[in-house]
């Protein structure tokens, strides 16, 4: 016959058993979640600028121009108990030329890298044809996809409902958070709705980390945002910066930048250049200027102009210019 408990044991036993369910949920509280988040869409909807909202910090150039990011360039944001490797992409879009075809792939080859994917969507400026097309390339991937509808600023608010009904119908996204990434708008709800795609995972980066571009890579794209900003037509986009020396002088909180500036005709080198060298004066000025604000240090800057016909045609060029093939 079994052994009687007395009270005393039994409350024991409760006790014992409501540790281990705190202990259970300690254990929830501790889990970490970490992975690499793709963020993808059109050209133009915002990706740079929401990535660089995110982080708090600029390290992905953003203009009002279409097609600005050519690679893939990663972010990294810490949290408490979460670390997000945001990868964002060039914008899909039907390609013609080499480079561009490039550009693409970039991006494609992101979506099946990651451990999730953020689709966005400029809400202002819809193409229901080319979005459809973005989501026959998530039906294939088979990742959790969170839809980041933009630019919610610029429309009314009567006009929002029946663009998230038309996508809740087309596919089974993970969330649907309509936001306004230049107005850091939504953007808590959309990053705990990414930290809940991630899986149990480590911190693949010291804390303090932003991102994991070169210095150097970061001044090439910040001179190449400038040209975007004041030049017009094709010049911006037949541009493409190296940087040759960057040299920091500690001694000095000094950081020596030498790049150049490759355009495909002697007509784009005239622009870029400008009457007197006013032109590059300007995008040297600016460059300069944010470049001391992102390093905290002085910056001397050195940007010379030269011409390399059709390097966005052949693979040799491309290499050259140090754009990633695929």
């Amino acid at each position: 016959m079994e052994d009687l408990k007395t009270s005393e044991e039994k409350s024991l036993d409760v006790k014992e058993e409501n540790d281990v369910k705190e202990e259970d949920k300690k254990d929830d509280k501790k889990k970490f979640r970490s992975g690499y988040v793709a963020l993808i869409g059109l050209p133009n909807v915002g990706k740079s600028t929401l990535l660089n909202q995110l982080l708090g910090y600029k390290v992905a150039i953003a203009t009002p121009k279409p097609q600005t990011t050519r690679f893939q360039i990663r972010g990294v944001l810490t949290g408490e108990d979460f670390q997000i490797i945001f990868v964002d992409t060039p914008g899909i879009h039907d390609a013609k030329d080499l480079f561009n075809k490039l550009m693409v792939e970039h991006a494609l080859k992101a979506i099946e890298e990651v451990d999730s994917i953020v689709f966005i969507v400029d809400v202002s400026n819809r193409n229901p044809r080319a979005e459809e097309k973005i989501i026959e390339i998530l039906r294939r991937a088979n990742k959790p996809t969170i839809l980041a509808l933009n630019k919610i600023d610029l429309i009314k608010k009567g006009e929002l409902l029946p663009i998230i009904d038309f996508f809740s119908h087309i596919f089974p996204f993970k969330a649907i958070v309509p936001i306004s990434a230049l107005e850091r708008d939504g953007l808590d709800e959309l990053l705990k709705e990414i930290v809940e795609t991630l899986p149990e995972g480590p911190m693949y980066y010291d804390p303090e980390t932003i991102t994991d571009q070169p210095q150097r890579l970061l001044a090439a794209e910040i001179i190449r945002e400038k040209i975007f900003m004041l030049t017009r037509q094709e010049v911006p986009y037949s541009t493409t910066v190296v940087v040759e020396e960057f040299e920091e002088d500690p001694e000095k909180d000094l950081i020596r930048i030498q790049a150049t500036v490759y355009v495909e005709k002697d007509s784009q080198k005239g622009i870029i250049i400008g009457k007197g060298g006013q032109m590059l004066k300007k995008i040297g000025t600016l460059a300069r200027e944010e470049l001391e604000f992102l390093f905290g240090k002085k910056v001397h800057l050195e940007i010379w102009v030269k011409v390399l016909k059709g390097w966005r045609k052949e693979e040799k060029l491309l290499r050259r210019v140090g754009f990633p093939l695929v």
